[in-house]
């Protein structure tokens, strides 16, 4: 989605490709998780609560957490909500990731959309949670750029390649390489593999901050680079030089299908099923695809599937933690 910018211009992640703060110096595998999911959701006073539709008629209000309220899709998904489903929606907006799952868990949310299935397992591992997902939006194919090279198979034995190096993007870095043939993780990597991981490989990888692998590689540092798309944005990196990204109908993409949240009490309701398959209306995601310059690849998969995947995400996380 179009990335918001901090206060000093750096774009902030997309809501879409949810970015965990880096490792801290306790190991690799530290989990990112708040655990005082009270005092965060205590933080939730800041957040700014925008409704496109009153209330005021006494029809249903849904509150639903998001991270880009002001985009012009959100009021077309209203609109159509209040139309056809007789429902009022009021977008409540976050400006910190770690806060709309616990607002959710607390009962300050009906629903949110704002994380993928990955980042949705690792908050249940870590805060003991159940939220489940039951709605698909999109995936947003992760790029390797080169500015030397055409092809992964054009990079010279040794290249030097950067991958972010936050808990999220290193892992699905870590498999784009490997699904361009340029690595090899032990037992075929999973949403949670490291550099550690790393069984054979042609190129060498180096980590840096997600902020910094596109000036990496516009300074000559890396022959390629793994740039999320709001930097690769940021950066006017000619998206003729993505030489290669994963593909979003794969197995290795599954845990990157962002979604709708309910808590497991609810993942029935009739009426949140309804509210996540709206996404879906040619009007919004037409909204969505001028806002993320074309980039999102919808998704519809069944709720069942998507908490399929969810649990074999979660052994994944326990698995990591150990």
């Amino acid at each position: 989605m179009a990335e918001p910018s901090s206060s000093n211009g750096t774009p902030e992640p997309s809501p879409d490709e949810p970015r965990l703060p880096s490792r801290g110096p306790g190991g690799r595998r530290v989990v990112w998780i708040v655990s005082a999911a009270v005092v965060v959701v205590a933080a939730v006073v800041v957040a700014l609560v925008l409704s496109f539709s009153g209330g005021s008629d006494g029809s249903e209000t849904i509150r639903i957490g998001v991270v880009d309220a002001s985009q012009p899709y959100w009021k077309t998904y209203a609109d159509l909500a209040k139309k056809q489903l007789g429902v009022t929606v009021k977008f409540v907006n976050f400006n910190d990731y770690s806060q709309p799952n616990p607002a959710l868990k607390e009962k300050q949310l009906d629903l949110n959309e704002f994380q993928h299935i990955q980042y949705l397992a690792n908050y249940n591992v870590t805060a003991h949670d159940d939220l489940q997902p039951i709605g698909a939006t999109a995936v947003y194919p992760l790029p390797l750029y080169s500015l030397k090279y055409g092809s992964p198979a054009a990079l010279p034995d040794g290249a030097k390649v950067a991958i972010p190096n936050d808990a999220i993007n290193e892992a699905r870095g870590l498999l784009v390489l490997q699904s361009a043939g340029l690595l090899t993780l032990k037992g075929g990597g999973t949403a949670f593999s490291t550099t550690a991981d790393i069984a054979t490989h042609k190129v060498g990888v180096t980590t840096l901050d997600a902020s910094q692998t596109a000036g990496a590689l516009q300074n000559g540092s890396v022959d390629a680079a793994i740039v999320n798309n709001n930097y690769a944005t940021s950066a006017k990196l000619p998206t003729s030089r993505a030489i290669f990204h994963d593909d979003p109908s794969s197995s290795s993409a599954a845990p990157y299908v962002n979604i709708f949240v309910a808590r497991k009490a609810d993942a029935d309701d009739a009426t949140y099923l309804k509210l996540a398959a709206l996404y879906h209306d040619p009007s919004v995601e037409k909204g969505v695809q001028q806002a993320n310059s074309g980039t999102a690849v919808f998704r519809t998969t069944a709720p069942a599937e998507l908490q399929s995947e969810l649990t074999t995400v979660q052994q994944q996380a326990e698995a990591a933690k150990k």
